[in-house]
């Protein structure tokens, strides 16, 4: 019996196969190109070891060399790295404005000074009166605005001269934290964070920045005027018309006992946050103290003489002949003289000192776990 002949067969296993073969070609090239991107990641991590070892060994700095250094500029050379700023307007199309700002510079002293404050519209006088006072010894001013009313101080001739920076409803140390990175600020031999409502009257701040220096001073304050001030929390901040700079208060209360013994806060190495002074290597360990989210800055002074470049209770003091008024006017987040709705204002005043109290023991709370945290950290003045 004759069987038909079979027929060739037609499932298409031809193309199967062939796409098989595409796909492994596919897979193969694109092995062999993480390979070369692989030797490549080789040489260049070789060549980059060899060129650190070879720059260790000209400077005989071993085998971390230039490459070890911390700038966050290692790919940069190192000619064209600038490792600070500073706050001075430079002119869009002419040099004449810097040739002035030079030459302004030379009638002062050799200090460089920044005043930083926090302001509001309404506070524009007294901060008018402040500011010419810095910029007359060609000092430079900036102005945070925490009321977002930049245009009304336009009117003020010296308003140009004036860096503006504005963020509505902040405090001085959330500006400060952003905008005083002591990298940009690292130009200024002092750097002034001043509350807004202080009376300059009977203060020269060239003559202040000599005593600073004389005296050996990192970090300081003037010494409020007890007959005019309406706002005094601290004894030590008191004027001693007796003296031109005072380091310690004495205070026999059971709940102070400041005498010569004390070796801290609030009797000794102690100034307030509404006027502080510090030198540039004070606020330089300041600037990381301060808390990026703790914006009230409650507790800091209690801790600020850990930066005081030394012993505290001879790196901080108060100076009594160059003294301010502090007038004790609630600002942010207070009672408005334009205001319709005073009674909102007291309200805000109150859950603002409720935050601020609530920060001052997150605060506490961080420095006592840092501390316990630090196996290396050693407290300069414990006894």
């Amino acid at each position: 019996m004759k069987y038909p002949p079979r027929r060739a067969a037609t499932c298409g296993c031809g193309y199967l196969a062939a796409f098989l073969t595409l796909l492994l070609v596919a897979s193969l090239q694109i092995q062999y190109h993480h390979l070369k991107v692989d030797l490549g990641r080789s040489d260049f991590d070789a060549a980059t070891a060899t060129q650190r070892r070879r720059e260790g060994g000209r400077r005989g700095g071993g085998s971390a060399g230039r490459w070890s250094r911390k700038t966050g500029a290692e790919g940069l050379p190192r000619g064209i790295v600038e490792t600070s700023s500073d706050m001075y307007l430079r002119p869009l199309w002419d040099s004449a404005g810097a040739a002035t700002k030079t030459s302004a510079k030379s009638k002062s002293d050799s200090y460089k000074a920044l005043l930083a404050m926090a302001v509001g519209i309404e506070q524009m006088q007294n901060v008018d009166t402040m500011a010419r006072k810095f910029l007359n010894e060609s000092y430079t001013v900036m102005l945070f605005h925490y009321d977002g009313n930049v245009d009304g101080w336009r009117g003020l001739e010296w308003s140009d001269k004036a860096i503006h920076v504005l963020a509505p409803n902040q405090t001085k140390w959330w500006f400060a934290k952003r905008f005083l990175h002591p990298s940009v600020v690292a130009i200024y031999d002092f750097i002034f964070l001043w509350d807004e409502d202080l009376g300059v009257e009977k203060f020269d701040p060239r003559r202040y920045l000599d005593i600073m220096v004389s005296e050996g001073l990192e970090i300081t304050q003037p010494a409020l005027d007890p007959d005019l001030s309406t706002d005094i929390h601290h004894r030590i901040t008191i004027r001693n018309k007796m003296t031109k700079v005072h380091r310690r208060v004495y205070d026999n209360r059971p709940s102070m006992n400041c005498s010569d013994d004390s070796k801290g806060p609030p009797c000794t190495g102690w100034v307030e946050g509404m006027a502080p002074v510090f030198s540039r290597a004070a606020w330089k360990c300041v600037w990381h103290l301060i808390q990026n989210d703790l914006i009230h800055g409650w507790g800091l002074d209690m801790k600020l003489g850990y930066c005081a470049q030394g012993d505290r209770a001879e790196k901080v003091g108060v100076i009594d002949s160059e003294y301010v008024v502090h007038q004790g006017i609630p600002s942010l987040g207070g009672p408005s003289h334009t205001s319709k709705i005073p009674r909102r204002s007291l309200d805000l005043r109150t859950q603002i000192r409720r935050k601020s109290s609530a920060e001052l023991e997150k605060f506490k709370e961080r420095w006592d776990k840092a501390v316990r945290e630090d196996d290396e950290w050693l407290d300069p003045f414990e006894a």
